[in-house]
């Protein structure tokens, strides 16, 4: 016979909180638990929509490796819910929740957790946690570096590191679970452990209905001194079909919310009907809600899509920017060269890049490149740099008093040698002085004169 589950939930607002930040949902094929945070209405509303939106899981036809699959696209679904309610209203940024959910097909069942509820399986009078904490104090634990015990009471056994919070790294554990009939099932929220010993839990869970179970688990957390919300679902698998008129059960935040109630949660405990163990009102927490504290460390990573976008424009604004000034730079410097047959002034520089051009013709002059000296063309056809248009102009002037002193050099005639030559007559030479004329940047002597072989180039 096909196995099914019979279940019960309940919240509690507890002795000292003033609204219930958990929300919980039980059905024939799924039970969840979602306890949310982060101060002010919004961790009603994480867990609220978090439940919404995975509670549609609850259907036949999920079995074996899909529930996996099943599990983990509810919960990435849920977590693009809060984003989504950050974005209409910035005052929810910071809000998150736990999620805890047991998937099952009538043989087995899937798990999927985030945060620091629980889940417990009690089988043949041994209990069992089958979630893994997602806290600081659990990390020593893992680490060996303080006893199970110990953090019990550690002072910061509420410190969470993962939750259900828009961001997209808050991917859960998923796990397979066998189960068979006998075994009773618990999801609680942190309400509960923290102040309750295991070995208390499972003396609970020993004994008595579903309905009775949960009311009792709630009662110890709250004579405890718990000062948190207290939600439990108990649910117990059995071999008979699913009672006729079991209906799905929502209490938390999220029955509140759909209830479109907005004052304060009221005990879950006395409205009920189950005595007055729990009270609604309750006193206020004194300074900061520590739920505002339970994952501040983390640092944000909401929309990292939208920072990485944002850093990238800004590096390509840095490159555009660089480039731009660089071009800048250019567009002020001026060069004497060729164009075709005559010398010109260019502004920008001489380089060459694909698709750019660094510099363009200012000015053409009236200077024939065939004219000049020689060394003063080799450096013209190199192109002579100059620091800015007045340079480049002189450096023009310049080369235009050397083409014009070629110019006006005389050039020499054959002679016709005497029918008869007297011999000259012989004085001791003098030692002749040699000086090597300083050049200017036109290739013209320093003195202002023209070296009389460069001129021997001139066309």
């Amino acid at each position: 016979m096909t196995l099914s589950l019979d279940y019960a939930a309940l919240s509690d607002v507890g002795r000292v909180r003033r609204n219930n930040e958990d929300s919980a949902y039980a059905g024939p094929h799924l039970l969840l638990l979602a306890d949310g945070m982060g101060g002010a209405a919004a961790g009603e509303v994480a867990s609220a929509a978090a439940v919404q939106v995975i509670r549609r899981l609850d259907k036949p036809g999920i079995a074996g490796p899909d529930m996996m699959e099943a599990l983990a696209g509810a919960v990435h679904r849920a977590n693009e819910r809060l984003s989504e309610l950050v974005e209409e209203d910035p005052e929810r940024e910071g809000m998150g929740s736990t999620v805890t959910a047991l998937l099952f097909d009538g043989e087995e069942l899937g798990l999927a957790h985030l945060g620091d509820s629980r889940a417990y399986r009690m089988r043949d009078g041994q209990l069992y946690q089958l979630s893994h904490d997602h806290t600081f104090v659990q990390s020593l634990v893992d680490e060996g570096r303080i006893s199970k015990e110990e953090a019990f009471t550690h002072p910061h056994r509420n410190l969470i590191l993962r939750v259900l919070d828009g961001r997209p790294d808050s991917d859960p554990d998923l796990e397979m679970l066998d189960v068979r009939a006998g075994d009773r099932l618990l999801l609680c929220s942190d309400g509960l452990p923290d102040y309750v010993s295991d070995q208390v839990i499972a003396t609970s869970m020993a004994d008595g209905t579903p309905d009775s179970v949960v009311v009792d688990l709630i009662t110890h957390a709250l004579e405890a001194g718990s000062n948190d919300n207290v939600t439990c679902i108990v649910a117990d698998v059995v071999e008979t079909d699913p009672a006729s008129g079991t209906r799905p059960q929502l209490v938390g935040a999220a029955a509140e919310l759909a209830q479109g109630s907005t004052g304060p949660a009221t005990s879950s405990l006395a409205a009920q009907g189950h005595g007055g163990t729990g009270s609604g009102g309750g006193g206020g927490t004194v300074g900061l809600d520590p739920e505002e504290l339970r994952y501040a460390p983390r640092p944000p990573k909401r929309f990292l899509w939208l920072r990485r976008l944002a850093v990238l424009a800004v590096l390509l604004a840095l490159v555009l920017g660089g480039g731009w000034f660089a071009y800048s730079w250019t567009q002020k410097q001026y060069y004497v060269g060729t164009d075709g047959d005559y010398v010109a002034i260019f502004k920008g520089v001489d380089q060459q890049f694909p698709g750019v051009d660094l510099s363009s013709m200012y000015e053409k002059q009236t200077l024939e490149v065939d004219k000049l000296p020689t060394y003063s063309r080799e450096q013209v056809e190199g192109t002579i740099q100059a620091d800015d248009l007045a340079a480049a102009r002189q450096i023009v002037t310049e080369l235009q008093r050397a083409a014009d002193e070629c110019a006006a050099k005389p050039t020499p005639k054959p002679s016709t040698p005497p029918a008869t030559v007297k011999p000259p007559v012989s004085t001791p030479p003098k030692p002749p002085v040699t000086t090597t004329p300083a050049t200017t940047p036109t290739g013209t002597p320093s003195n202002g004169a023209v070296n009389p072989d460069d001129c021997d180039g001139v066309r």
